[in-house]
Order: C-alpha cells, then structure tokens, then sequence
C-alpha cells in the first residue's frame, strides 16, 4: 500500500470517527460489529463493541424489536428505517436512559451481489419528541380550559367507553385503546370490567364492524345489554344471549364478535366464551404463555349456541383480551402475529423491555405491547387491549402518630403511597387524601385540646368489592366551633370528597370512617404522557413572585394543609401589603387544598376588600384547587388573568 493510500485511509478514518450522526458497521448474518464511530459509543454508553455482535453488545435490541429490523435489512437487501423509535440501552456504567432514535439500516453486498454486512446511521431525536409532545399536552390543557365543543363522534366515543376499571384484592385490571384513526377517535371497538356482587371480576371485549358515529351508537347499544346482565348474577350465556337477541333488531351489530370471561380472584377459575373474536392469551407467572381454546360460538347474530370454555389462573397469571386490529396488522400474516404477541407480552410482563415505567404489571403490557408491536407495522384498524392479572390481597395500611402537624403529612404520603401501589386513578388518590388529611387535621386542631398531644391512628384496607374503607381514630374529646373558629369546612369537605363519610363519637374517642370505590384508570393511548407520573409529593409549599406580570403576581406550589397554612398567611401579608396592594394568587401548582388553607383566602380576599384592595385567586378548570375553591363557595377565575388563556 502506498503511501498515498495510507494517507487516505486515515483521512477516512477521522471523518468517520468525527461524523454528526452516530455510525455501525457490521458484517455476516448475526451482525458483527465491526466499526463504530465516536458519537454512536457516547449514545449507546459503551465504549468496547468491535468484534461482538448486537445481540451480545446490546442484549436490549433483541426484546425491543430492533434486532428485527437488522435481521430483515440483511434477509431482503432492502434498507430498512426505524422512525422516533424509544430505546433503552444498558450503558457501562450500569443505568438505563431512555432516548428516541431515528434509525436506517442499509446492506453491504459482495461483487456477486450478495448481502454481507450492514451500516447503521441513528440520529437522537429525543428533544424532538419530547416538545411535540409537550406541545400536544399543551393543547391537551387549552382544550379544558376552553371547555370547546368536542366533534360529536369523540364525545360520544369517550362518553360510552368506561373511564376507570375496578381494583380489586386479588386481580388488577388495565386497559389499552388505540384508534385507528387519531382525528376521530371512534370505532366500534369496546371493553368492561365489572366487579361482580360475589366478588368475581367480568372482563370484555368486542369489535363492531366500522367506525364513526353508526359504530360508536351500536357498540354503545351493545355494551349497555351485556354490562347490565353480567351485573345481575355474572352468567355469560345470558349476557351473550341478550346480546344477541339485540344483534337480531339491530343490522349494525349483527357480525360483531366478543369475547367475555368471569374470573374469581379467590381461587382463579375462569369461564369464557369467544363468539368469533381472537381467543384469550394467559401469561404464565412463570412459565410461556398459552392461548386459551376458542369455544366455537359465532359472532352475534349467527347463530344462538354460546359454549363456555373454563381454565385457572394461577396467583401472578395475567390474561389478556385483545382485538383483532393487534393481530391483523400490515404485513403480518394471523399465525405469525399471535406469536408475536405471545413473545412481546411475556417480554412486557417480565419488565424485561422499557423498565421502570411505574405501571402495574397489567398497565405496562396493555401500554407497551401496544406500542412494541405497532413500531414495524402500523395498525389499520382500532386496537383495544384488555388485561387481568391474579395477585396477592395488598396488606392494609397501618399508621399511629403523635397528634401534631407533622402527622399531617406523613398520612398524606403515606395513603398516596398506598392508593398507588394499588394503581387507583389519581382522581381518586387525591380525594381519599384529601379526606385523610382534613381528619388528620380534626385530630390535631381539637381531639386534645388544653392537654398533652395524645396519638392518630390510620387504618386502610380494601375490600373484595373494589371499596377503600379508611378509619382515622383518636382517644381524645369531641368540641363542637362555631364556624367563625374553624371555618366549618374541614367535614364538609370530606363528605363531597368520598362517596360514604360517617362519625362515630364517643368518652373515649373519635373514629372516622370513609369509603370510596376506587378504580383504575384505561388508557386511551394517543394521550400517553412520557414516563410516569410522580411517586410522591413533597410536604412543602414554595410562594413564588413573578416580577415579569404585568401587574402584582405570585404562584403557589405545593400542599396546602394545617402545616403549611400559617406560612402561606404571613406571605399573603406581605405580598399585599397587609391587604393594602392588589394582588394575583395563581394555584395552579396546587396539589392539595385543605380547609385550613380555604380560611387563609376567606381571611386574605375579606383583608383586601376592607382595604379597597383585590385578592384574585386563579386556578385552572379541573385542578386540585378549582375544585376545592368551588365546594367553598370561594369566588376564583378558571381564566388566567394576564393573559387571558
């Protein structure tokens, strides 16, 4: 080799290695590594990969689909792109970021023509992701603001499928819904859980052929008729019965399929029926999965035989229900789709794909198998997904305090971090805390008054019918106050709080309880926010100015409890000019709002107006705060004041 040529290999060399894009050069059919240039070793966090394959370099590839597309590059010659794909690659030092990849493989071949390596080019799209995302979230959050009518086909399509699924003991339940169509959002897909009076637990699924409103209005139809007769006793021949009867008056739902199965959480028996819909999968604890056999009855209104198959789901067993759009994707023939699914679920299940997501077992496989197995296909069709895994009864949730106002928000995290773990929608986390606290604070202002603090004890437990049953408990004395003492808020809210509210009073104590159904929310997977919501909150109220509005502004964050009250008077004061100065209170980073903090604005916005001064509370349509403020008859603006949104 001349010298010539050694010149220009290395002049190759260093703009490979210094190329904006990240770059990987494999060779043979279990990819090889034989090149990688500098920026692809910063992403992937490995800095020794030439001479392993993918598969031994990047374990991850393999379950997060990416190793397919390099299988199916190097068998067609064909090149192969992967668009804004999320990724989690295990670096050196041990941690898992998680990043969006845009992706191109392109073959090498031989003189005879024949494929024997490949390149890579990857390029970080994370950012680009994340602020469309963000963006949409924003416009997530106009659109309450505004209230704007929603398209008739949406509003009905949100209306008529469920919102929330049961929690119960023994089973967690989850739901994953993808339409075919984003702009619409409609189609005659639907699902139900149903906790039973017996303690059973209803799961279904059926597809109405079609979309938009003639789909949605029959599915509506459809899934009122079966809801109604598997709550009677849970018999599914019944259900499917009625169904049917109402397939025979209706031509649109004559054809639909549907598959319904009671589960027992107690001991796992399960009986189901498939009436011309995919069979459900079961997802061993700790074995492969299995798909159950179909049971041979016809889809709605072809016929009037409903066959029941019954099988067992062990304690860590998940079974899962889905659509035919999840299996009849593009390019996939139906048997190689139901192993697909298989594989990927049981990928899902193990959390052995994008971990830490902060789901229960049955939410990251309705979430995540969604999403892995429509990255290389696309769906035409609408996609539902419905799971339900047997799991150990939770233990209850015990606590004894010391009567201060620390125990406040200690029994505010400690009943979030219990609801959570359960998975119940934030909607009622924040109501049962909400409660506790206002208790709590009962406990602290009044139970020991004129002696030393005595102690609070919380118990939490929830019951085979899906029911949180909360007692706060104390050994000291009831006193009645006038409301000019307390404000007269604290029980009132409670009972608008939860669904049940009842005081027990007598010499040796107070004892509060509340009950409240809890569910889980079903994801409607076009709003899927990016990474899990926070595991907690902290016990801390941050006042912060804000110089840059256009007139006197501050905004709040955090909880607003007993323990944080008295501070936020004092800066009230000062911001005001002790009421002297008009000023702007905007809550939208509010997560709590008690009764005592409710005082401190009654007192705050009656100081101003003494003071021919204003005291404007803001707070966003459907925050923590807008709720609480409207319960107390508090005048607040949803607008924002500066700038109108």
């Amino acid at each position: 080799m001349s010298a010539e040529d050694i010149g220009d290999a290395e002049t190759v060399r260093r703009v490979f290695e210094r190329m904006p894009i990240a770059m990987l050069a494999m060779e043979g059919p279990e990819h090889r590594i034989i090149a990688v240039n500098a920026l692809a070793r910063e992403l992937s966090g490995r800095a020794h990969q030439v001479g392993g394959t993918v598969a031994e370099v990047f374990p991850a590839a393999l379950t997060q689909q990416v190793l397919a597309i390099l299988d199916r590059a190097y068998r067609t010659g064909v090149t192969q792109k992967a668009l804004e794909w999320r990724l989690q690659l295990e670096h050196d030092d041990g941690s898992r970021p998680e990043s969006y990849f845009d992706i191109v493989v392109t073959p090498h071949r031989d003189d005879s023509g024949a494929v024997v390596g490949l390149s890579q080019y990857s390029v970080e799209v994370s950012d680009r992701v994340r602020e469309r995302e963000a963006e949409r979230q924003r416009a997530e959050r106009a659109e309450r603001r505004y209230a704007r009518a929603r398209d008739v086909v949406v509003a009905m399509q949100l209306e008529l499928l469920p919102g929330g699924l049961p929690v119960l003991p023994r089973a967690r339940a989850a739901a994953g819904y993808l339409p075919a169509d984003a702009d619409t959002a409609a189609g005659g897909d639907w699902f139900d859980a149903l906790a039973l009076s017996d303690g059973r637990l209803a799961l279904v699924l059926g597809d109405v052929a079609g979309h938009g409103v003639a789909a949605s209005a029959t599915m509506g139809q459809l899934r009122a008729v079966v809801q109604d007769r598997l709550l009677d006793d849970g018999d599914i021949t019944v259900a499917l019965a009625a169904a049917n009867r109402l397939a025979g008056r209706l031509p649109a739902a004559r054809g639909a399929t549907i598959c319904v199965a009671v589960l027992d959480p107690a001991d796992g028996t399960l009986e189901y029926c498939t009436a011309g819909h995919p069979p459900p999968l079961l997802v061993g604890a700790g074995g492969p999965s299995r798909y159950l056999p179909a049971t041979g009855a016809p889809p709605l209104g072809g016929g009037d035989h409903f066959p029941l198959g019954a099988d067992r789901l062990a304690v860590g067993d998940l079974l899962l229900l889905v659509s035919d759009g999840l299996i009849e994707r593009p390019g996939r023939e139906y048997a190689e789709s139901l192993v697909e699914l298989a594989n990927v679920a049981e990928d899902t299940a193990g959390d052995r794909v994008l971990r830490d997501s902060g789901l229960t077992v049955a939410q990251r496989v309705c979430v995540q198998t969604i999403e892995l197995l429509l990255r290389p296909t696309g769906h035409t069709d609408d996609v539902t997904m419905l799971a339900v895994q047997r799991v150990p009864p939770p233990s209850p949730l015990g606590l004894s305090l010391t009567a201060s106002t620390a125990a406040i928000g200690r029994a505010h995290v400690a009943v979030g971090e219990w609801l959570r773990a359960l998975g119940a929608s934030d909607k009622d986390i924040a109501g049962i805390r909400h409660a506790v606290s206002e208790l709590v604070t009962n406990c602290v202002q009044h139970a020991y008054r004129g002696g030393p603090p005595g102690r609070v004890r919380l118990s939490a437990e929830l019951d085979t019918g899906g029911e949180v049953r909360v007692e706060v408990a104390d050994d000291g004395s009831w006193h009645e106050h006038p409301p000019a003492v307390t404000g007269g808020l604290g029980l009132v809210l409670v009972e608008q709080m939860v669904h049940q509210f009842r005081l027990r009073r007598g010499h040796r104590g107070t004892t509060a309880e509340i009950r409240h159904r809890i569910t889980t929310p079903a994801r409607l997977l076009i709003a899927e926010r990016i990474g899990p919501s926070p595991a907690g909150e902290p016990d801390l109220l941050l006042v912060l100015d804000q110089p840059a509005a256009p007139a006197p502004r501050v905004r709040l964050d955090g909880p607003i409890t007993l323990a944080t009250a008295g501070f936020l008077a004092t800066e009230l004061q000062r911001f005001t000019l002790n009421g002297t100065r008009s000023l702007t209170v905007d809550l939208t980073g509010v997560t709590l709002l008690a009764s005592a903090g409710v005082v401190v604005f009654q007192h705050a916005v009656r100081r101003a107006a003494d003071q021919d001064g204003d005291l404007v509370l803001y707070a966003p349509a459907g925050s923590p705060a807008q709720h609480v403020l409207t319960l107390s008859a508090l005048p607040h603006t949803t607008t924002d004041p500066h700038t109108g949104a």
